[in-house]
């Protein structure tokens, strides 16, 4: 069956830490689609410098150099707080309750899951595929002790469920840090597509990390 993966994030702004482990893991997988998933306002974290629009704005211009990937604007549309489950229950409306279906996330987000709103429904609504460093030897917690397959052709054959952790090359690359070195004036190029780049110089975004007006 058809298998579609959903890889969620604030993108303020996205990189290459998010684009590259996103092409690996749609290779790795056989997914048929993955869609990059930028929230409106993430509950986990203050509200990002970028608004909405100029986000999204950011995620298409970097299928320029990914056209693999896809971008889906349901949460910025939706509006208010980007809570996962709920995104996960609009695509179950939409795919059907028998369609297999993933949620990619990186380690520490798998760490924290126990914080997130209604995270007990997440694996009844998708498989969860954590994206980890070759070598990293993750700690499963009991409550995904028996959801866990080590082979991805299983994700394929079913529509949700499992836990399945994915090796894929680290990239030492940060929003964080992308964020206070533009604000600096250093050289960033070679941390995320020239396109996106551009957009932020043209809209000088960044430049000041205490400029909170941007995303209001």
């Amino acid at each position: 069956m058809n298998l579609l993966g959903i890889f969620g994030g604030t993108f303020d702004p996205i990189h290459y830490g998010h684009l590259r482990p996103a092409r690996e893991a749609r290779a790795a997988l056989s997914l048929d689609a993955l869609y990059l998933v930028p929230a409106a306002h993430p509950p986990h974290r203050r509200d990002p410098m970028a608004n909405a629009r100029q986000r999204l704005a950011m995620a298409r211009l970097a299928l320029e150099e990914f056209p693999e990937l896809e971008v889906d604007d349901r949460e910025i549309r939706a509006g208010g707080i980007s809570y996962t489950v709920r995104t996960l229950e609009s695509y179950r409306a939409q795919l059907g309750d028998d369609a297999p279906l993933c949620l990619l996330l990186g380690t520490d987000a798998f760490d924290g899951i126990n914080t997130w709103h209604q995270w007990q429904q997440l694996p009844e609504l998708a498989h969860l595929v954590v994206l980890q460093r070759p070598g990293w030897r993750p700690v499963v917690p009991e409550w995904c002790s028996a959801r866990v397959s080590a082979r991805a052709e299983e994700l394929h054959q079913s529509a949700a469920g499992k836990v399945h952790f994915l090796a894929v090359t680290p990239q030492e690359i940060s929003a964080t840090g992308l964020r206070r070195d533009l604000a600096q004036g250093a050289d960033v190029s070679g941390r995320l597509p020239q396109a996106v780049l551009h957009y932020i110089h043209e809209h000088n975004l960044y430049q000041d990390q205490d400029d909170r007006r941007n995303a209001r």
